[in-house]
């Protein structure tokens, strides 16, 4: 592979440690690898994936130390830089000032406290939509390490190498394949997935949608219209049509009103009305989960 610096263009103010730390605690074996090193030298954390591009298997590194994100992309071709450099800023939600996003949500007497403990703090994007829509059906109603582990064992059983040299070495640590297409993935037998059988007929029922192109997810999606599509979809409720509209298509308008801690919070704060935090509740929904997990 080709190793090629990013020169990142990092909006201020940035909160990278939280971004990588989620990214870090969602990681699936195989496609994800994440490492934090505290030393004399200070804290560093390192995360690194593989990547599906044209040309073929990539993989992109962040690490942040010091005050300092630096990214990296190793890609089978020079063709796929630009393809790869959009898929950064759509993970890193790099195009947000959230200056004014937290100018907007200050104003609210229960956010503006989080807002200051937290400037920067970013919406999580993801580098494949559809991957990010499996493996959110995956992960419904059990845990983060739960659907970490259930991911894997797809990605280990359908997923592609990264290359016949074996994996690709990370400073967060080894990366040997790519998430499993739609395709391999639809034409799985649901009954021998590694979760319960509805879920997995979901999935696969979900991954020929996906293939056929009865449901399409970019960048440039109405969030309304997919909600819509994927709630008439086998297994996908209003929390998985949410989260992939905040994260997949970057909707900033997504409360996660069904989510566990936001409700939590919600009822904590007394809160009842979330109309005034419009548009930017995807970014409101990030705050109230950091002010839960830390």
């Amino acid at each position: 592979m080709i190793e090629v610096p990013v020169d990142l263009e990092v909006p201020e103010p940035f909160d990278a440690e939280a971004l990588l730390v989620f990214f870090g605690r969602h990681a699936v074996p195989g496609i994800e690898s994440y490492q934090e090193v505290e030393d004399r030298a200070g804290r560093r954390i390192h995360y690194a994936r593989t990547l599906r591009l044209p040309a073929g298997p990539g993989v992109l590194e962040l690490s942040y130390a010091a005050g300092t994100l630096t990214a990296t992309l190793q890609l089978s071709a020079v063709s796929d830089l630009d393809e790869g450099r959009l898929r950064l800023v759509h993970l890193c939600d790099l195009a947000t000032d959230t200056r004014l996003v937290e100018a907007h949500l200050a104003a609210d007497d229960e956010l503006r406290p989080l807002v200051a403990a937290s400037p920067g703090l970013r919406v999580p994007g993801v580098v494949d939509a559809h991957e990010h829509l499996l493996r959110t059906m995956i992960g419904q109603q059990i845990s983060l390490a739960g659907a970490a582990n259930c991911a894997g064992k797809l990605v280990a059983r359908f997923g592609d190498s990264v290359g016949g040299s074996g994996p690709v070495v990370t400073a967060a640590g080894p990366l040997a394949r790519l998430f499993p297409t739609a395709s391999a993935l639809a034409g799985a037998d649901p009954e021998s997935l590694p979760m319960p059988r509805a879920r997995g007929r979901a999935i696969v029922e979900m991954a020929a949608a996906l293939d056929e192109g009865r449901v399409q997810l970019s960048t440039t999606s109405d969030p309304a219209q997919v909600r819509a599509t994927l709630l008439a979809c086998r297994g996908v409720g209003p929390w998985t049509a949410d989260y992939v509209a905040m994260r997949a298509l970057h909707d900033p308008d997504i409360l996660l009103g069904s989510d566990l801690v936001i409700k939590r919070e919600l009822v904590r704060r007394e809160i009842t009305d979330t109309s005034g935090w419009a548009p930017w509740r995807s970014y409101a929904t990030m705050h109230l989960w950091r002010s839960w997990t830390g």
